[in-house]
């Protein structure tokens, strides 16, 4: 049992244990990089980078790899016994295993295919083909009865037999042993070799020593040599202890069987040098040596009982065979189970290496593009705000040039019109009536009549002008602002901020203007008392002199005298020198109407007594006669030029009073205008900014994930390395020639 332990064996155990953990490591490096590829692939930040093909390859890797596991997992070292029947080959597994695990001997001829392999529980027990049910065996003798009363197995059927491998040292080693029916026994060969050969690592042939190589073996390995490259074929001579009985022609026996053996071998399968065919070639007693060991095992001595003589150098060749089969099934198994899938792996991480270094690439390269592409929109963000505040301050100055200038025109324009009222006034015509209902629709029409003319004489002299001042300070604010705006905006500049004719609006709001204008169209004599004092006081004097005159008839005279410098003195606290003068006369001439009538009769008799009493009546009748004319000359006519004089007048001193007012609005109105179409571009100019600010975040962003798209690459590149190196040594320790 110690000798197993060191067995070559265990060279296939390390190295399926350390290709497995290899393709673990490659498994989940591969998984990592199909969710890398795949991500980066599905990043639409990151186009063009990974390809969906590159996305598609490496995913398939991961199935691939899966399965490659799952076969390392299963994988063992096989050897198939073959030979005819009865020629020994169950006792030559027994002796193997050091144990009596198949049954042998007479009646109990091996009708199926049998596999010995291991298990790591303490109960043995059999599985039949096409069948998951564990069948219980606790002896050789039971085992073999199960296998004889089963009346569907045939001679191509596989009974899987499981022995624990506390039992058997062998069995511990990965290795399975494959006892077979005779070659006799059935012409279905080419079945035999698809089913069971195919991945056999070992053949080992078990003949007769007593007879010589028949052509049904030999035809049998022909086969298999067709459909394998060179297998590892054993020849045993089982049943060498018959040659004890014959000691005298043993070694003639012995060179006959070798040179078939070495003819078989080397000239007709081709599968071994002649040099080495003899290392393939034993003589050998199976029942002696299970016979033997068994012994051992129970604690009795290996040569105990009845044995042919020979029997230490039979012992010692069958244990010759035993190393030379290990050392051969052990490096063929490691070179057949994991030769293939160590060169697949090389070509996998080849490929992901390929596939990390394009995509670390095409990083790169877009890395660069991106920080070009960022500092440019840096700088174009700079310039646009840097840019903007200027042409702010610019374009204010500008607006309030333009502003001013309307206002200034606009004034000129309507002062002018003030001037011009009296003409628009004559230029309305409406049926006209002093009565109060009549009149009242005469001023609402005479109203909107100025207003309407007025605001299309204000729109003839400077609407053209001050549209044509506008729509060429908005062109130049466009013009100006035109280069911070992305291309696309300025071919669309002119849907977005569309060219519109500017119409100022006039509003003089007319009749609210003179709603407190009250004519007088009453008959007034024009050589009368009042119109005398208004001619030479002026309405406004003369008014206040009548009122005093009033007040002096109504008084008495000594009060008059003493009350008059009073009123006169708080008179003149409200008006100016010039006033105060006319208000001085206008009191003389009050004071004169207030004497006696003494006076008045002293008076008249003077003027009569002086120049006649015709020249006097002449003139009382001139004096009528002009007061008769003018009294049936005041006609309706008359009273309506009255009527539109006075309102001349009246609305001349109110527009006066709104020309600053109108123009001011005029010019907020262009300045409303013209700051709107400024606050438009500025709009456009804060998208722009803000679009030049998103795209500065995302290329920051797409930089940042190019970065870490680079550095995952790399990672996974020098991954993929590593794993290489591993497999190199693996290669190199397991799969090259030793030296």
């Amino acid at each position: 049992m110690a000798e197993s332990d060191r067995s070559p064996l265990k060279r296939f155990v390390v190295a399926k244990k350390k290709i497995s953990t290899i393709f673990d490591q490659l498994l989940e490096y591969i998984t990592e990089g199909a969710d890398f590829v795949e991500g980066t692939y599905r990043n639409t930040e990151l186009e063009q980078i990974a390809t969906e093909q590159q996305a598609l390859v490496i995913r398939g890797y991961t199935k691939k790899l899966g399965v490659i596991s799952e076969v390392l997992a299963r994988n063992h070292m096989k050897v198939a016994f073959f030979g005819r029947t009865s020629n020994g080959k169950s006792s030559v597994v027994n002796a193997m295993l050091w144990d009596r695990v198949l049954p042998s001997g007479i009646g109990h001829t091996t009708n199926c295919f049998l596999s010995v392999e291991g298990t790591d529980g303490d109960k043995a027990y059999l599985m039949t083909e096409g069948s998951d049910e564990k069948k219980s065996v606790k002896t050789v003798n039971q085992l073999a009865h199960a296998l004889h009363m089963d009346e569907e197995l045939d001679a191509g059927c596989l009974v899987r037999v499981f022995w624990p491998k506390t039992k058997c040292a062998l069995l511990r080693d990965d290795l399975v042993l494959v006892d077979s029916p005779g070659t006799d026994v059935t012409t279905e060969l080419d079945s035999w070799i698809d089913k069971f050969c195919l991945d056999a690592d070992v053949f080992v042939l078990v003949a007769n020593s007593e007879s010589t190589l028949m052509n049904t073996e030999k035809h049998f390995f022909h086969k298999v040599n067709e459909r394998l490259s060179k297998p590892n074929i054993f020849i045993l001579n089982n049943r060498w202890d018959a040659s004890a009985s014959e000691p005298e022609y043993m070694e003639d026996v012995r060179k006959q069987h070798t040179d078939r053996c070495i003819n078989f071998l080397v000239d007709e399968l081709k599968v071994v040098e002649r040099e080495q065919a003899l290392n393939r070639i034993f003589f050998v007693s199976a029942k002696e040596v299970l016979n033997s060991r068994m012994q051992r095992a129970q604690g009795m001595p290996e040569a105990g009982g009845a044995l042919a003589e020979g029997f230490e150098a039979r012992l010692q060749e069958f244990q010759c065979f035993e190393r030379t089969f290990e050392e051969c099934i052990s490096q063929s198994a490691v070179k057949t189970k994991f030769e293939q899938h160590t060169i697949r792996a090389k070509q996998i991480t080849e490929t992901v290496k390929r596939i990390m270094d394009d995509i670390n690439i095409q990083a790169a390269d877009k890395r660069i593009n991106s920080l070009k592409e960022r500092d440019d929109k840096v700088d174009q963000l700079d310039y646009v705000r840097s840019q903007l505040g200027l042409l702010t301050e610019d374009i204010k100055g500008k607006i309030k040039a333009v502003t001013e200038e309307v206002e200034t025109k606009v004034s000129s324009a309507m002062t002018d019109e003030i001037c011009r009222l009296s003409g628009l006034v004559d230029e309305f015509y409406s049926d006209f009536h002093p009565s109060p209902q009549v009149l009242e629709l005469y001023k609402n029409a005479l109203h909107k009549h100025i207003e309407e003319g007025m605001g299309r004489n204000l729109a003839d002299r400077c609407s053209n002008a001050v549209n044509a001042s506008v729509q060429n300070s908005q062109q130049n604010m466009i013009e100006n602002l035109k280069p911070l705006l992305p291309s696309s905006v300025q071919c669309q500049l002119h849907m977005l901020i569309p060219c519109r004719k500017f119409d100022l609006s006039y509003d003089l709001n007319f009749s609210s203007l003179c709603t407190d204008f009250q004519e007088n169209i009453e008959f007034r004599f024009s050589l009368g008392w009042t119109s005398l004092v208004n001619r030479f006081l002026g309405p406004k004097n003369a008014h206040r002199a009548l009122l005093l005159m009033e007040s002096s008839a109504q008084i008495p005279r000594p009060l008059a005298t003493t009350s008059s410098a009073p009123n006169i003195h708080a008179l003149t606290q409200e008006n100016v020198s010039q006033e105060e003068i006319m208000f001085s006369i206008g009191t003389g001439l009050a004071s004169l109407t207030s004497k006696s009538s003494m006076t008045v009769v002293i008076v008249t008799g003077v003027v009569w007594r002086t120049i006649g009493w015709r020249l006097i009546a002449a003139s009382f009748s001139l004096y009528g006669l002009l007061y008769l004319y003018e009294k049936l000359t005041w006609t309706t006519r008359a009273k309506e030029r009255a009527f539109k004089q006075q309102f001349v007048d009246y609305a001349t001193k109110k527009l006066q009073m709104v020309v600053r007012f109108t123009s001011a609005n005029c010019s907020h109105q262009v300045q409303q205008e013209m700051a709107t179409t400024f606050a438009r571009l500025c709009q456009q100019v804060d998208l722009t900014q803000k679009n030049l600010s998103e795209e500065i975040s995302r290329l920051t962003m797409k930089i940042d994930q190019l970065d870490a798209v680079q550095h995952h690459s790399k990672t996974l590149r020098h991954k993929a390395t590593g794993l290489e190196t591993e497999l190199d040594s693996f290669i190199k320790q397991y799969l090259q020639p030793q030296q």
